[in-house]
């Protein structure tokens, strides 16, 4: 099987959807003639032409409102936010307009579209441009929410958002896109959204988490070996519908649940999972759930390696619940 990056697997994603469906429409600042700040739609505007590959203003309430108008009306966007940093500036637009239609329409009305947005940090990027704002949209009914770690997984789950009913908000670790390869299907797949993947097996501590924090997780978990604790790493790929199932199933069989991710730790989505873990499966913890994230300030640019968490953070708490 063929290896590409994070972001060829996109830009296939976008591609071959663009191509099955002609109601498939693209636009954002700079995906044209630029192929996005990070080369995701690079080459779409040359195959598909200015009307389905559209650059737009500067203006993340009037691209995602464009979008909104699209979908009800029979198209099937793929708006891009440039980082999701600037997602605040639609933000009214997603959670009351987007989020809603259905809901208030009685069923008559829905906007399935896409809003991809690069996420998260590790490329000192600042408090501008690393942020991981995944717990606003996962708190509002109406928004599958979506994040993944791998390129096979990029792909399969890009084409399965572009294809749903419902809007979904697809978030891209930036850190991946091309940093990261993998191995990825020539023909056509999805993967299926609201199923999380057991990437790594194990007896004694359950790690959960998503997007780029995964690869830290198995980094730590094989540092874990080394110290003889075995520990299984969950990658939630949707954060919107949770796969509660799988995550119990695990915690079930280690008794200790680690969650990791790049947002701040209070309020961060860290804290539904450890919730919702410990009402379905309260009697099989050994030890308290910790949590392993950002901490409350601005992700900072000088001491980004400290703020995220690390595999040596994650680490730690792998050891700290093992041993209580």
């Amino acid at each position: 099987m063929r290896t590409v990056t994070f972001a060829q697997a996109l830009n296939e994603a976008l591609r071959e959807e663009m191509r099955r469906d002609e109601r498939v429409i693209v636009l954002g600042q700079d995906v044209g003639r630029k192929g996005g700040v990070y080369l995701v739609t690079q080459g779409l505007l040359e195959e598909f032409g200015p009307e389905r590959v559209v650059d737009t203003p500067l203006s993340e309430s009037a691209i995602v409102g464009a979008a909104i108008g699209l979908a009800v009306y029979g198209f099937k966007p793929v708006a891009e936010i440039q980082y999701s940093d600037f997602i605040y500036g639609a933000f009214e637009q997603i959670v009351s307009n987007l989020a809603t239609l259905r809901y208030r329409s009685g069923g008559d009305f829905s906007a399935p579209l896409v809003i991809r947005a690069p996420v998260g940090g590790w490329i000192r990027g600042g408090m501008y441009h690393s942020q991981s704002p995944e717990a606003y949209f996962a708190h509002t009914p109406g928004l599958f929410v979506v994040c993944p770690s791998t390129p096979h997984d990029a792909k399969g789950l890009l084409k399965a958002a572009i294809r749903s009913d419902d809007p979904v908000i697809f978030f891209e670790p930036k850190r991946l896109y091309w940093t990261l390869k993998g191995e990825v299907p020539e023909g056509d797949y999805v993967v299926e959204i609201g199923r999380a993947r057991v990437v790594r097996e194990g007896e004694d501590v359950t790690v959960v988490t998503f997007g780029s924090t995964v690869h830290e997780a198995l980094e730590a978990a094989r540092k874990a070996e080394e110290r003889g604790v075995s520990v299984e790493v969950i990658d939630l790929r949707t954060l919107k519908p949770l796969d509660l199932d799988t995550v119990v199933g695990s915690v079930r069989k280690t008794g200790r649940l680690v969650v990791a991710h790049e947002a701040p730790f209070f309020g961060g989505y860290g804290a539904e999972v450890v919730a919702e873990v410990v009402e379905e499966a309260f009697l099989h913890l050994e030890a308290p759930p910790k949590r392993v994230a950002g901490f409350e300030s601005p992700i900072p640019l000088a001491h980004e390696t400290l703020y995220l968490p690390s595999s040596d953070r994650i680490l730690d708490a792998i050891v700290e619940i093992h041993s209580f």
